[in-house]
């Protein structure tokens, strides 16, 4: 008898045992894929950070007149290279998304820029680059209530508690994108 709740005893421990590292192994995926499409995200970024200086040039030699406009960009640019972390990355971000559908206002008022084949070049790759923003930023959130699902429901809740697995943050759109951008001129 005593050997038969021992049998019992240890088999429950190891189901504990694999039910745990199974649990953990899981909680380490999930949040690595978010890890993962973060990256995805800020690759770009990165691609939009560096398309954007050809962008401003090439509009600029066109027109003088809008160097506020361009100074901001430039500005917004550089504060989202010098940001460090997801949190600080994404409001940067907004913040060039913001400077940025200025320049793209100010190109609309100056249907000359639209004749010059390297701004129309451009524009292009800028909106394509948009496009990708878009997608990436999706399947971020995508992965983040993966795991947040995961962190937040019994009993992954007290695995994600004892092994420190936190909700993510959602990537959200910058306060005040709902509104088009105003130029003044």
């Amino acid at each position: 008898m005593k050997n038969k709740a021992s049998w019992i005893v240890g088999g429950i421990v190891l189901l504990l045992v694999l039910f745990t590292w199974s649990s953990y192994n899981s909680l380490v995926g999930k949040n690595e894929a978010v890890n993962n499409q973060w990256a995805q995200v800020e690759a770009q970024y990165q691609r939009r950070i560096d398309q954007i200086p050809n962008l401003v040039s090439s509009v600029q030699g066109a027109m003088k007149q809008e160097t506020a406009v361009f100074g901001a960009v430039t500005e917004a640019r550089t504060r989202y290279m010098n940001a460090s972390g997801v949190d600080a990355k994404v409001a940067a971000a907004g913040q060039v998304e913001s400077t940025f559908a200025k320049v793209l206002a100010v190109m609309e008022n100056y249907p000359q820029l639209k004749s010059i084949d390297t701004v129309q070049t451009l524009m292009a790759e800028i909106t394509g680059t948009e496009n990708r923003v878009s997608v990436e930023r999706m399947r971020f959130n995508d992965k983040v209530t993966v795991l947040n699902i995961s962190v937040k429901s019994f009993p992954g809740n007290i695995f994600a508690g004892m092994f420190g697995f936190n909700q993510r943050a959602y990537f959200a759109a910058a306060k005040g994108a709902e509104e088009a951008p105003k130029v003044n001129f």
